[in-house]
């Protein structure tokens, strides 16, 4: 499918370089040159356009973030050597984040994506910092994770989208769609950590499926993630009715309503 090629570059490149290792380079390097040629291939024959490689790109640098920040408090580690890191973090790891996003910006095309009773968006982007901000202060301050997933509950209760199948469309709960999106992502997180992409504390000895519980972090990071793309959408969509007087929202629904 088109919308996972990138996530599918990147495991297949995970599997490859653990099964074929090479002497001349470290494998976090390879990984990152691999990840740089995919990204300039994808825009170059434009499977990805300049808004979305922007987009793309921001997810990098807030993935990198959370790694660095998690790397040093011993949430997970990397345990190979590379010269491409950044305190202790290979850089390729960005862009397992920035594959997310790539992810959700192909399936608003491909599958037609409508969302609609779209939040209010000084409440949605609320709630996306306060998720973010948790990734940090849950090592030093009570974790208010599941909390913050009540509240999502809450906020996107009446939130819809609307996708395209075989020319039929269909609708789900935007809720469900990030429950079944952190669920396949966990899945991949399984398949990541078993070709060495990472590792967490209890995987150093000998390799074990992740812990269930981290489903609730890529929950609430699939959230963030939406939340970004959604949000840029309306940025997009007003500068263009305000420049054309045109707009792909609703006419009726032009206040924090629909998004395509």
């Amino acid at each position: 499918m088109k919308c996972c090629l990138f996530p599918a570059i990147i495991f297949c490149a995970l599997g490859v370089t653990k099964l074929v290792p090479l002497s001349f380079i470290p494998r976090y390097d390879l990984l990152l040159i691999i990840c740089l040629l995919a990204q300039i291939l994808l825009i170059l024959y434009g499977f990805e356009t300049l808004d979305e490689l922007k987009v793309i790109m921001m997810f990098h640098l807030i993935g990198l973030g959370l790694e660095i920040y998690k790397v040093q408090m011993g949430s997970w580690s990397y345990s190979e050597p590379g010269f491409a890191t950044l305190l202790g973090v290979p850089l390729y790891s960005g862009f397992m984040y920035a594959s997310v996003a790539s992810y959700i910006c192909r399936a608003f095309k491909e599958f037609h994506l409508r969302i609609e009773n779209w939040p209010n968006s000084i409440l949605a982007i609320g709630i996306c910092v306060l998720i973010y901000a948790n990734f940090f202060t849950h090592h030093f301050l009570p974790d208010f994770r599941y909390l913050l997933i009540v509240l999502v509950l809450i906020l996107f209760a009446r939130t819809s989208v609307y996708f395209t199948v075989s020319q039929k469309e269909l609708k789900m709960p935007l809720s469900l769609s990030f429950l079944l999106i952190a669920f396949f992502i966990y899945l991949a997180e399984n398949i990541a950590s078993f070709f060495g992409a990472w590792s967490y504390p209890d995987q150093l000895a000998a390799w074990r499926p992740v812990h269930i519980g981290k489903m609730t972090s890529w929950f609430l990071l699939i959230i963030i993630s939406i939340i970004i793309v959604a949000q840029l959408k309306k940025i997009k969509a007003a500068a263009i009715f305000l420049s054309t007087k045109h707009s792909t929202f609703s006419p009726q629904k032009t206040k924090d309503q629909k998004i395509r």
